[in-house]
């Protein structure tokens, strides 16, 4: 349904947030998503410029405002600058970000941020060379810090780092990031793993409940940030004597969906009302036509299927085997 011109489902809550995949591949081979590295099974008929102008502009007419490009790795297309700077000129759009593993940010930070980027969430899953090796199949993590840190300078103050806790590798390094951020004005998300289509017995072995870090943290003295509208699932906390913050992405904490403001678009065009569902809505069609109102009206229909939660302390994990497939 439409509310105010915003797009809302049937349990009230409003959706100005949009997760866009523009590639499902990805050169890293995380542990938690792709140990084997990415495998092909089908074609890379990816969104185009016109398909992604038009997604955007159907979704900013009802009232998105804030665009993620994720992939797989979005930087491994080499139009990625031109995606992120439609989405910054579309009227209606207040913040683009990206989500990337960073392999290439250091080269490509500057061109990406005078295209308009305005916030950037990169993966970070150690700060330790030999751990991030051991969970990425990549010797990168150099690479990435420094492509962060140029973001930095460049004056995004919204950079985030990204990282999975694994009970088995990085899990005894959560004190060693606290002390990394007290100097610096990044926020540390974690991301409590979650179980997918082909990853049970590597979830049974290395999941960290997020709700005990929250503990620890409260015990450490760290305060809850408020949130605003347009924010991520993380809840965050603050610390007066560091610079930077932590946030705790729990999805399997009570009430996580509860504010749920996302919604998500596959690099094929597929809307998935979230992140496990068994099934998305084709756009296609309408994108391939540069038919804004038709987008605009199989969005509207498409809210009356989005259900209160999802179902995955019951095991039911919906259709994508990983989460490159959409975006996570």
């Amino acid at each position: 349904m439409l509310q105010d011109n915003v797009l809302q489902d049937s349990f009230g809550r409003r959706f100005e947030y949009l997760r866009l995949s523009i590639t499902d591949v990805c050169n890293f081979k995380c542990n938690y998503c792709l140990p084997d590295g990415y495998d092909c099974d089908g074609d890379r008929d990816f969104l185009s410029l016109a398909e992604i102008q038009t997604l955007v502009s159907a979704f900013a007419e009802l009232g998105m405002r804030k665009i993620r490009i994720t992939g797989g790795e979005p930087a491994l297309r080499k139009d990625l600058t031109d995606i992120i700077a439609l989405c910054k000129a579309t009227p209606g759009i207040e913040q683009v970000a990206l989500t990337t593993n960073g392999f290439n940010l250091d080269k490509k930070i500057d061109e990406f941020v005078s295209a308009g980027l305005d916030a950037l969430n990169v993966s970070v899953d150690s700060l330790d060379p030999r751990m991030f090796a051991a969970i990425t199949g990549h010797e990168k993590l150099e690479i990435v810090l420094d492509g962060a840190t140029r973001a930095l300078e460049l004056g995004i103050d919204k950079v985030k780092f990204n990282a999975v806790l694994l009970k088995q590798f990085n899990a005894s390094q959560f004190n060693d990031y606290l002390n990394w951020i007290k100097q610096r004005p990044i926020t540390l998300r974690f991301i409590e793993l979650m179980e997918t289509g082909d990853n049970k017995v590597f979830f049974d072995a290395n999941h960290v409940q997020g709700g005990v870090l929250k503990k620890q943290l409260l015990a450490q003295g760290w305060l809850p940030v408020i949130r605003n509208k347009l924010s991520g699932p993380a809840e965050e906390f603050f610390h007066p004597d560091y610079q930077g913050r932590i946030g705790l992405i729990m999805p399997y904490s009570k009430d996580f969906c509860k504010n749920c403001n996302r919604l998500r678009v596959s690099s094929k065009g597929q809307l998935h009302l979230c992140l496990f569902t068994e099934q998305g809505v084709d756009l296609r069609p309408a994108l391939l036509n540069q038919d804004i109102a038709e987008t605009k009206t199989r969005l509207v229909a498409a809210m009356d299927d989005k259900v209160a939660s999802h179902f995955l302390t019951e095991h039911k994990t919906g259709v994508n085997k990983h989460f490159a497939s959409i975006g996570g």
